[in-house]
């Protein structure tokens, strides 16, 4: 796998005018996920430059554009909020953020070394579709406070819901005029004027010029505005931290590189299917790993794969990594000379363009329809979307997940249980040779046929000891793993329970049909040891006949009658 992305230029106009209108649309979010986030505008530009153009030099996905988005803000809000809780100053605490992105930088570099790619987004539906939409719902909730001309209080979601009367009552009707403007430019843009300015800028450009014009003489309260970002190279931040927030910063990490890998490897998706290409998912997670780790370096906040982008980028041309490494050069030429444009920005126009953000990351459609699907998948979306607002990220993706597994195994094992049977007879249970009938028919019940069919997942491991135990009068047990592609622990700990018993009673026992890995399993619980050679077999014919064999001949009585050695018959 090589370490860097080939740059090709069969695909130049395309590319570039696809960087070039990523670039557009990525200015607005840089900037207002910058501020959302309290690390300010300058890192979110920093972090839309930087995850950019190292992720499309060392990702997986040629047409992906990354930088700073939704899910990833959220994390970095809380971050900056809790490290700087537990620093002696805000620049230690803003220091310590950056130590985290870099961290997990470190942790997405591991996912892909790991090759865990493909198992990141192997996530049930409803637990995705919640955890966006508690992401939606924080994004709306932080940025109520800016809208309404406030600042944010302390205490995340449940801080501004408590202070949500106090808000509204000291609103500023400028700024949340300015707000309202800027969220009904967004919804109600005409598609036509998109394909020339995307909503985002539109909105960003009405909004300031209303500021600096028709409100430019208001004495009432101040506009509050991005303010001047000074131009020039961010600094290097040097990685911080103590002791006492190691575990603090440890856990974020986690947090920040599994939401990241998340939310970027499903954008990857949304690209393969425009482009109908495949994208390299492990070579992605590392190509991210660099980027955030590059990026918390130098101040900037963490990114992941952007679907807004993305698309504009698809759309507009760009199909390979020099899309996104142009874009991130544009940028770059923005932060470096026009970076003192960016001012006048009202903060209020820039939460709402978060907050249309967040609106939009609300998965609408699944949770009109969810409950018609299924009670239980609608109660697994809105316990994720109450976790994810009121506990945590993780928490909720885990207790989700988690939820969500055991109802799928309890299907599973309803299922499979159907497949675990015990014949002592014929009777069209499992497709048996008319052969196989006769032999079975003439052993009257002494010879059990213990068929299991399909993976034996651990709970099937019930059923099999409930069947085994269901007949107790028999001779021989032959178990039938022909059909058995995969056993796994806890199911072989019953099949090895289920012969041993049978062992003790005195009975034969036969294995029929166990492939290679199903009969390694078996052998390393010891069970070779117990089952002679010539009882483990392949034809199940052959297995009948030879356990009728036996029973008939411990039918035969040996104390009351001796045979003379002269007439002795091998039966």
């Amino acid at each position: 796998m090589a370490i860097a992305n080939r740059i090709n230029f069969r695909n130049t106009r395309g590319d570039v005018l696809g960087g070039l209108t990523a670039a557009v649309v990525a200015l607005p979010m840089a900037l207002a996920f910058g501020i959302a986030s309290g690390a300010g505008a300058s890192a979110g530009l920093w972090g839309a430059i930087l995850v950019g153009f190292f992720a499309a030099l060392f990702g997986g996905t040629p047409s992906l554009i990354s930088e700073p988005t939704g899910p990833m803000t959220v994390i970095i809000t809380a971050v900056i909020a809790a490290t700087t809780a537990t620093a002696s100053d805000p620049k230690t605490g803003l220091a310590m953020a950056f130590t985290v992105v870099m961290l997990a930088g470190l942790f997405q570099i591991g996912f892909g070394l790991l090759k865990l790619g493909r198992y990141i987004t192997m996530l049930p539906y409803n637990v995705i579709s919640g955890f966006m939409t508690g992401i939606g719902v924080i994004l709306i909730f932080m940025q109520l406070a800016p809208f309404l001309g406030q600042e944010t209080p302390a205490g995340g979601v449940i801080g501004v819901i408590r202070n949500l009367p106090n808000l509204v009552a000291s609103a500023s009707p400028w700024e949340t005029g300015l707000g309202l403007l800027t969220i009904a430019i967004l919804f109600l843009y005409p598609n036509s004027l998109k394909k020339l300015v995307p909503p985002q800028l539109g909105a960003l450009l009405a909004g300031t010029i209303v500021s600096l014009t028709l409100l430019s003489n208001i004495d009432i309260r101040t506009i509050a505005t991005i303010g001047e970002i000074t131009p020039g190279l961010p600094q290097l931040q040097i990685p911080t931290f103590t002791t006492d927030n190691l575990r603090l910063i440890f856990v974020n990490a986690i947090v920040l590189a599994t939401v990241g890998s998340i939310d970027c490897l499903l954008t990857c998706l949304v690209a393969d299917s425009l482009t109908r290409t495949e994208h390299k998912s492990n070579k992605e997670l590392i190509g991210q790993g660099v980027a955030n780790l590059i990026t918390g370096l130098f101040g900037g906040i963490a990114g992941s794969g952007a679907t807004t982008a993305t698309v504009v980028n698809i759309q507009a041309g760009g199909r390979t990594a020099l899309s996104g490494i142009s874009r991130a050069l544009i940028l770059l030429v923005v932060v470096l000379w026009a970076a003192p444009l960016t001012s006048g920005i009202p903060l209020a126009v820039l939460a709402g363009i978060v907050l249309k953000v967040g609106v939009d990351i609300i998965d609408w459609g699944f949770l009109r329809r969810a409950h018609k699907i299924s009670w239980k998948a609608a109660g697994i979306v809105y316990s994720v979307v109450l976790l994810t607002v009121f506990v945590d990220l993780m928490v909720a993706v885990a207790v989700g997940v988690f939820i969500a597994n055991i109802l799928t195994i309890a299907r599973l094992d309803e299922l499979q249980s159907q497949s675990v049977k015990t014949i002592t007879d014929a009777d069209d249970q499992i497709v048996l040779t008319a052969a196989e009938k006769a032999a079975l028919d003439a052993a009257n019940d002494r010879v059990l046929l213990f068929h299991l069919s399909g993976p034996m997942i651990f709970g099937v491991a019930k059923a099999i000891s409930r069947e085994h135990n269901a007949i107790a009068n028999y001779d021989v047990l032959i178990v039938d793993l022909s059909e058995v592609p995969i056993l796994g622990v806890t199911s072989a700990l019953a099949i090895e329970n289920a012969i041993e018993e049978a062992i003790e009673a005195g009975r034969e026992v036969m294995v029929i049909g166990a492939n290679k890995k199903v009969k390694s399993r078996l052998e390393k619980l010891g069970i070779a040891g117990i089952i002679p050679e010539d009882h483990w077999m392949d034809d199940r014919l052959l297995a009948l006949n030879k356990g009728l064999a036996i029973s008939q001949q411990k039918l035969v009585p040996t104390t009351d009658l001796v045979v003379p050695r002269d007439l002795e018959v091998e039966v």
